[in-house]
């Protein structure tokens, strides 16, 4: 259900979207849009981008035609999952005794813990998908091509006055942080100063300190100063880029504590516990992948009240051996999102409660795969075009604040993967993550907005 918050957000007015039968190309009906009844129930966002181009049926739209998922489906499924387990999610090598002792489950075995949107559309009104690399990682960052502010600056922009609020009140927050492609944090005039900060690896060391800080308070006063006299100098027309320089300067200072905790040394092994869990715990279970490592940080960067965390994984462009190497590369993926589940209903919360109940695991790509009608292309791999099999992310939804758990919200014909149910925006499908996140989002894509159907 979707409600009118007018104590908190003033009401929207925009386009909904809406599929017309199994009609194509899809119509979108005009429809009041308010904020949804899911507005602020989320804390952090761990969203994950299977970069490359991921075949989303294999593993989040299983039951369909062979040549849509041609590994099959996988077996054991949690009883109350609505959506086609791909076995692809079933790829346990990593799945040591250990770690099933320590209650680690099978991707299946909580399926029925995650919410599936089968048709996710970067442009619904198009006549077909993009399945260009480089437009389709832009509409993925940005949400549409030539788009100049990414994802995560709208993130930012949209938490600015609980931002400014909790600096004037000596509250020192994390902004949202990328470990992906830097383009989901471009920003430029007015969205310059909410850029996220973005990490490279998981060794902060270099945040550590920072440089006025060895300064005798002679030296640091006049130091500081420069900030205000140099925007001072400037035409008003810039302020925006002086502000930006200003606030990346001061976050430097701030976050240099934060930094050098020992909470974030995720590289180290500490078996001292932090929320309930010690990082030679995390390590554990996430393992020492790239992927699995910036998973655990971003854990420890939540701690420190960071919003959202961005990650890169995998490499899913396989235009050859694809039926070889798909099962291999999957299995970090499974890895993480199992340790995620785990790690989530363990860590204790420093608002109370677990990490579970105010945090959402979202997965996407810039687009899905196609082998035109067959298993696989002639070098046993997948492509990417303008069909309907490229053109559908299925992506799923796992945390606590997601209310139909389980459920398949959606739907897509088995034979050609022709919508037979409601297609979602990609950036209609942003805005709702932001709106779990307590973010105003009416400055950014007017036509597209929140929807209700992930609401508790």
């Amino acid at each position: 259900m979707t409600r009118s918050k007018f104590n908190r957000r003033r009401l929207l007015q925009g386009a909904g979207l809406a599929t017309a039968g199994l009609a194509f190309p899809h119509l979108w009906i005009p429809r009041e849009v308010k904020a949804t009844e899911a507005f602020g129930t989320a804390k952090h966002l761990v969203y994950i981008r299977l970069s490359g181009g991921f075949r989303f049926p294999v593993a989040f739209n299983g039951e369909v035609g062979e040549q849509f998922n041609p590994f099959g489906m996988a077996s054991g499924v949690a009883s109350g999952t609505e959506w086609g387990v791909g076995r692809m999610l079933d790829q346990n090598e990593w799945r040591t005794d250990e770690l099933a002792a320590l209650g680690m489950k099978r991707v299946p075995e909580f399926t029925n813990e995650v919410a599936v949107l089968p048709c996710v559309d970067h442009e619904p009104l198009a006549g077909s998908a993009d399945g260009n690399h480089a437009t389709g990682l832009e509409r993925f960052l940005t949400g549409e091509v030539g788009g100049e502010t990414g994802l995560f600056t709208m993130l930012g922009y949209g938490l600015r006055e609980r931002t400014e609020a909790d600096t004037a009140a000596g509250i020192v927050n994390l902004p949202p942080v990328i470990m992906g492609e830097a383009g989901m944090g471009r920003g430029s005039g007015e969205y310059a100063a909410y850029r996220p900060a973005v990490l490279r690896g998981d060794d902060l060391d270099r945040f550590a300190a920072g440089a006025t800080s060895q300064l005798p308070d002679w030296a640091r006063s006049m130091t500081e100063g420069y900030d205000a006299r140099n925007k001072e100098r400037h035409n008003p027309s810039h302020s925006g880029t002086v502000d930006a320089y200003i606030r990346s300067r001061e976050a430097t200072r701030a976050y240099a504590d934060i930094f050098a905790s020992d909470i974030l040394k995720v590289g180290d092994g500490g078996g001292e516990p932090y929320d309930g869990l010690s990082n030679a715990e995390l390590a554990q279970v996430f393992g020492d992948s790239g992927g699995g490592r910036a998973a655990h940080l971003a854990l420890r960067l939540f701690h420190f009240g960071c919003p959202a965390v961005y990650i890169d994984q995998g490499g899913y462009d396989m235009h050859s051996d694809e039926e070889m190497d798909l099962p291999g590369r999957m299995e970090e993926f499974v890895q993480i999102f199992s340790a995620l589940e785990w790690s989530l209903k363990r860590l204790e919360h420093p608002t109370g409660g677990t990490y579970w109940d105010h945090t959402i695991v979202a997965v996407g790509s810039e687009f899905s795969r196609s082998a035109r009608g067959a298993r696989f292309n002639s070098a046993r791999g997948s492509d990417h075009g303008g069909d309907f099999a490229t053109r559908w992310m299925s992506m799923p939804f796992m945390g606590g604040p997601i209310g139909p758990k389980g459920r398949r919200l959606g739907a897509t014909d088995p034979g050609d993967l022709s919508p037979t149910g409601e297609v979602y925006s990609y950036r209609s499908t942003w805005k709702t993550l932001m709106d779990f996140l307590g973010a105003e989002t009416s400055a950014f894509f007017p036509a597209d907005e929140p929807f209700d159907v992930l609401c508790p």
